[in-house]
């Protein structure tokens, strides 16, 4: 009983092993974007509040995060054409 135990557990180790070694690009990808994201979140927070004085704004979504966190300053400027031309 206590030997079946053992020889699941390592066996279960081991694909759990093999599963995060597979898994370990997508993962550090997910997380890369998650942070750009975050600096995007910021950085439109703080444009927002700056771009009160002159009448622009942006939403605050994960979309227009993950954009300006990716492209920075010309995504933020395609987002404001995209808003307001179209």
């Amino acid at each position: 009983m206590i030997a079946a135990i053992v020889i699941l557990l390592i066996v279960g180790f081991g694909l759990l092993g093999i599963l995060l070694k597979l898994l370990k690009k997508p993962i550090k990808w997910a997380f890369k974007l998650l942070l750009h994201a975050l600096f995007g979140f910021i950085f439109l927070f703080v444009f927002n509040f700056v771009g009160a004085w002159l009448g622009l704004s942006l939403e605050l979504n994960w979309l227009n995060a993950i954009v300006t966190g990716v492209f920075g300053i010309p995504g933020v400027v395609v987002l404001l054409i995209l808003k307001y031309l179209l």
